[in-house]
């Protein structure tokens, strides 16, 4: 069994089917590494701000 995710509502189950909205779920995968990662900037920075606000 692998975690699933609907891409409608963007809840996490096991079942294939949806138990919220009813739409078939898939398989999330992470995005693939790259070293020349493009938005990997935008990334750290977001996370840094997030991070302050918190604090």
């Amino acid at each position: 069994m692998k975690m699933r995710k609907c891409l409608k509502c963007g809840t996490y189950t096991l079942k294939e089917i949806c138990p919220k909205c009813g739409e078939k779920t898939v398989i999330p995968k992470p995005p693939k590494f790259s070293l020349e990662d493009r938005w990997g900037k935008y990334r750290r920075m977001l996370k840094r701000a997030l991070k302050n606000k918190k604090a």
